[in-house]
């Protein structure tokens, strides 16, 4: 069973080196976390593994790699700098900011409201100020004088790096309609509203995908564009299931009310998944029709189409949005292979139970003891492995020890070096070694010279 409160995985991640508060010896930062040596490893791997599945596996998908600082007025013809606002309110008494929208949510828990019937603070109750609206992108000058035309933007998603470069991608790659542009990047937004962990951040990771299709025929029933955008609803689901290896029970898609879409917008499905305080979005897919090539087309001058050689006609291509959380993923991967077992001694074990493919640390290579007699064969055994897999070498404390620590982050198999491997009183050893599997705690002996060959058979996707 996955973790049933947060504060629990927090606890791990900074035990256990995967993630830390920000500048913590100065006290923290809001809303800013940074990654230790597990959590870049455990990060990478998630990020490869949507890699393989939107750009590897596929023929008809290329990545891009925009600059985060560009043209601002890359911005204004998105509607960013006009529209990107959210409704933030302040609490008379405690001073605290929120989103309105939020609290009314309860997502900062019970909604509380005055004999009047208003909602008020979640901190204090206190009575809450008229809404404003707030643009929640960052802004940074370019140059040595600051003024208004030195302004510039940081991304707060990965689209507007994709959409001017539409016509770069069909010159020199040669794509034909359907394709799609995928890049996995770093966004910023300036959320005010505290966050629950790494789910709400200042400074997050997204992996975006525009799948440009042709034009619906008719404008106003887009029946082929609708189903193809279900299609990508359907695969992304079964990414979460079948490689995150999160529960089919606590997914879900939910698809966005008319109230809640873009003015563009033909259609919007969230993937969510249950958190310890409710149901969350991991990744949203939208059917952007062609709002954004035509509105970087119209503001810049130049056209964005695509020329179609059956009907020699120019097109603006209709385009599908995948666009996935990449921290918050890595939060939902820790919090789903979270589990406590009781040991054969009636004792906890920690378990994270990752799948393989993304698992920080593949194998760790662990000597019975510290005892001298087995370090250089350890070693040697260490060196082979790490050729290949991402490992770690660990001789500290008794080896029960060891395993647990092993277990809690999530490493799928140990290899134990012991006297049986390089003999001992003038007793030959067989050279051999015990692999040790997390989740069943089987171990099997295997010979150093088959090792490479039984890994590859347990660790598959690696």
């Amino acid at each position: 069973m996955p973790a049933k409160d947060l504060e629990t995985i927090v606890s791990l991640a900074k035990r256990r080196g995967f993630v830390f508060p920000a500048a913590e010896i100065y006290g923290g930062f809001a809303n800013t976390y940074d990654y230790g040596p597990l959590g870049v490893e455990l990060k990478r791997n998630i990020r490869e593994a949507w890699w393989k599945s939107m750009v590897r596996d596929r023929d008809d998908v290329v990545g891009i790699d925009a600059a985060l600082i560009t043209n601002p007025r890359v911005w204004v013809a998105s509607g960013h700098v006009s529209n990107f606002n959210d409704p933030l309110v302040d609490c008379k008494k405690c001073q605290m900011r929120w989103r309105l929208d939020h609290i009314e949510e309860g997502q900062y828990g019970e909604v509380k409201r005055n004999a009047a019937g208003d909602v008020t603070c979640p901190n204090d109750g206190g009575e809450l100020t008229e809404p404003r609206q707030f643009n929640m992108m960052f802004k940074t000058q370019v140059g040595t004088v600051a003024d208004e035309a030195s302004i510039a933007y940081l991304p707060p998603e990965t689209a507007q790096g994709i959409f001017p470069n539409f016509e770069n991608v069909v010159a020199s790659m040669r794509r034909k309609l359907p394709f799609g542009i995928a890049q996995s990047r770093v966004s910023f937004r300036n959320e005010i509203t505290p966050g629950k962990f790494i789910f709400r951040t200042l400074e997050f990771e997204q992996m975006e995908m525009e799948y440009f299709c042709q034009p619906p025929a008719d404008r106003n029933n887009p029946v082929e564009y609708l189903a193809l955008h279900q299609e990508w609803i359907n695969t992304r689901l079964a990414w979460y299931r079948d490689t995150i290896g999160i529960d089919a029970s606590r997914l879900r898609i939910r698809d966005h009310e008319k109230a809640e879409l873009s003015h563009y917008s033909a259609g919007t499905a969230d993937v969510e998944y249950l958190f310890p305080w409710g149901w969350g979005e991991l990744e949203g897919i939208a059917a952007r029709t062609d709002f954004d090539l035509t509105a970087h087309g119209n503001a810049s001058g130049h056209p964005l189409t695509y020329f179609d050689e059956d009907t020699k006609q120019h097109v603006v291509p209709w385009v599908i949005e995948p666009a996935a959380g990449l921290t918050r993923t890595l939060a939902v991967a820790m919090l789903e292979a979270y589990n406590e077992e009781l040991d054969e001694k009636g004792e906890t074990r920690v378990v994270l139970k990752f799948k393989p493919a993304i698992a920080p640390i593949k194998v760790a290579v662990l000597p019975l003891s510290k005892n001298e007699a087995l370090r250089p064969a350890a070693r040697r055994v260490y060196e082979m492995v790490r050729s290949t897999y991402m490992a770690q070498y660990d001789e500290t404390q008794s080896i029960g020890r060891r395993y647990r620590r092993q277990d809690e982050i999530g490493t799928p198999l140990c290899i134990t070096v012991d006297f049986q491997t390089v003999g001992e009183d003038g007793t030959p050893g067989d050279d051999a070694v015990t692999i040790r599997e997390r989740d069943s705690q089987v171990q099997v002996r295997v010979p150093i010279s088959g090792l490479l060959e039984a890994l590859r058979e347990r660790l598959p996707g690696c």
